[in-house]
């Protein structure tokens, strides 16, 4: 099933609500206000199912000119729009801008929707048809599809919503779900007993319950209580969807339109863009430098100041190399579309596209940065690159390898490199011959993938540290090379996402369980070692009553970590106790002779002959002896350490 996100676009009173609630079923003037004036003030949400499946979500936005920004909010994320123009009216100022808009946006797959059919006569209808045909034949709309309608009687409906479908499937593409979940957000309030809900149009990625995300650019993050998509509770959430998140550890009051819900250090708030600024040719304005504008991105509404690079000023239908000096920060990424408006009065005069969204400042004309935004226009080096790592999920390039690849230099290539990484795009992992890269998006789906791995894990063996590292490796990550792999782990044990306990790797917040049955089965392996002296056990053999294998074997590891517990041999454990004054004795008797046999040991400890054998093989290795030639003889190493004592 495709989600798509349509939206109305025209001039106040031309009848979108009303074609939307003709659609749908459901009124998206959602405040009192709206419905008393009979005019859209905010934005307002629906969706219905397209005949073949498809699922459409509708954003209304106001056709008044005092409702712009809310207009301007209402377009991110529109797959689709419908172009709602009054038959009896024909295109109005509103209708232009709001056209004007939408081509700055780069949205182009539009319907125009000729409504209110049912107030005219064939022949006028036929002339409204013209005219618009005319007026439409200079912009990206001269070839737009064109619906006669009637919202209020239902007349030509079937019509639109075939219309619909057919560009849905044959011009509208899928969302990329695969990239970095971003949802600007266009609404937040509180439910009693939840708290607070933001919603928006998820414009990429995939959301879920489990997903650690970051409210831009207040740098705060947000534990997901639930997810909702058109009103039904979900597990996740994909791009094309209109969603609402209930967040905790958020105050409504904190949130506000324009705020961006993402990954956590995905995003780096900003407060100055390199821009390619293009003016409308209809703009009544001169664009001088340090003019102030309103900037419309997302669903954000900012102040700012327009540093001209390379002109003194842009006319209509000019375009040129801006850098926008924001009044506060927000966070975007690069190929953001935007809007600007004219401070005062507020008119759309032009917009285009973010070239770089955390720049430095920079100076007029100067030749070397011109240089850099026009390679950044056209798709720079990073561009390729990034596009070549991202190209492998499960597995890292090197640098060398990128080189060779792209036909680039190793110069080119690391220095480019090194700035993905800076931008949040790719993560290195440097090793003595090369550096290998991953790019971030797989770096945190791999993490997240993991985390839940780890706790089903450690719900299944609680009284383990966690999953051993060459399991992980093995079994996770195989195209990843052990010692590569290595630096991952470093990577997030140094970010505090997830734990390492010598071999084991844990979440940040699981510890060993130690319970009743950790303590019943302790003392139970203690006494058995205790009470057997040197008379080793073998462990193998060892059968404690509802206590499975696998938990024995666990509680025995844990023992032996703390240092409860001695490992002798393969299948023989003793208690620290007995194993120290076996060290002791075995160096007192080769002080006196420095070759000892096993029977020698036997008679000392007092045991049998196989234990006395392994009492030796523990003290060899622990380099305090070694076997001679003949079969049943030890003898002193060179050196000798008894409670830190060199011993000769």
């Amino acid at each position: 099933m495709k989600n798509i996100i349509i939206g109305t676009a025209g001039h106040i009173d031309h009848g979108k609500t009303t074609l939307i609630k003709a659609l749908t079923g459901y009124n998206t003037d959602r405040w009192a206000e709206e419905q008393r004036r009979g005019i859209t003030i905010d934005l307002g949400f629906t969706h219905f199912n397209l005949p073949n499946g498809d699922r459409a979500g509708i954003v209304d936005v106001p056709g008044h000119e005092k409702f712009i920004p809310h207009m301007v909010a209402g377009v991110v994320g529109m797959d689709l729009v419908l172009v709602v123009v009054a038959a009896d009216e024909g295109i109005m100022p509103q209708t232009r801008e709001h056209l004007d808009i939408l081509k700055l946006l780069g949205i182009d797959k539009c319907i125009l929707v000729l409504n209110k059919c049912d107030l005219v006569d064939e022949e006028w209808l036929e002339m409204a048809e013209e005219e618009i045909r005319e007026e439409l034949s200079d912009t990206f709309l001269k070839n737009v599809s064109i619906v006669k309608v009637s919202a209020a009687s239902g007349e030509g409906l079937s019509n639109l919503v075939e219309e619909i479908q057919r560009m849905t499937e044959e011009e509208v593409e899928e969302k990329d779900t695969a990239a970095i979940p971003r949802l600007p957000i266009d609404r937040v309030f509180t439910i009693p007993g939840f708290g607070t809900v933001v919603t928006g149009t998820l414009v990429s990625g995939v959301i879920n319950k489990e997903s650690k995300l970051e409210l831009y650019p207040l740098e705060k993050g947000g534990k997901i209580r639930n997810i909702q998509v058109y009103g039904t509770d979900e597990e996740e959430c994909c791009a094309g969807q209109r969603v609402a998140i209930n967040l905790s550890n958020v105050k409504k009051q904190e949130v506000r339109r324009g705020c961006v819900l993402a990954p956590v250090n995905s995003m780096k708030n900003t407060n100055l863009l390199d821009v390619k600024l293009e003016m409308l040719k209809s703009s009544p304005r001169i664009l001088t430098n340090r003019a102030r504008l309103h900037l419309f991105t997302g669903t954000s509404e900012v102040l700012c100041r327009a540093v001209l690079l390379e002109h003194e000023e842009l006319k209509p239908g000019e375009s040129g190399y801006v850098q926008l000096r924001l009044e506060e920060k927000i966070a975007l990424r690069r190929g953001d579309k935007f809007v600007v408006r004219f401070y005062s009065p507020m008119e759309t005069i032009g917009g285009g596209i973010i070239l770089e969204p955390n720049p430095g400042i920079k100076k007029r004309f100067r030749k070397d940065v011109i240089e850099e935004l026009q390679q950044k226009e056209k798709g720079s080096i990073a561009d390729v690159l990034e596009l070549h790592i991202r190209s492998r999920k499960d597995a890292l390039f090197t640098v060398a390898e990128l080189a060779k690849r792209t036909a680039f230099t190793m110069e080119e290539t690391e220095k480019n490199v090194q700035e993905l990484e800076r931008g949040g795009q790719v993560q290195s992992f440097p090793l003595k011959k090369d550096i290998y890269v991953w790019h971030r998006i797989y770096v945190d789906k791999a993490l997240e993938e993991l985390q839940k791995v780890l706790a089903a894990y450690e719900k299944e063996y609680p009284y383990r540290h966690g999953m051993k590292k060459a399991e992980i490796q093995t079994t996770y990550f195989k195209k990843i090379k052990p010692n590569v792999f290595a630096l991952v782990l470093k990577m997030w044990e140094d970010k505090g996402v997830l734990k390492c306990v010598g071999e084991y790797v844990s979440t940040l917040e699981f510890e060993a369980v130690r319970d009743g049955k950790f303590d019943k089965v302790s003392r139970q392996l203690l006494d058995i070692f205790g009470k057997a002296g040197y008379e080793f056990v073998k462990y193998s053999e060892l059968v404690l009553e509802g206590v499975s294998g696998e938990v024995k074997d666990d509680i025995l590891n844990i023992l032996c970590e703390d240092g409860s517990v001695v490992k002798v041999c393969d299948d023989c454990y003793s208690l620290p106790d007995y194993m120290d004054s076996a060290k002791k004795r075995i160096a007192e008797m080769l002080s006196a002779n420095p070759v000892i046999s096993i029977s020698q040991v036997r008679d000392a400890f007092k045991t049998s002959r196989k234990c006395a054998k392994q009492i030796l093989e523990y003290t060899d290795s622990m380099k305090i002896t070694r076997k001679t030639s003949a079969e049943s003889e030890w003898t002193i190493r060179t050196e000798i350490f008894i409670d830190d004592i060199k011993i000769i």
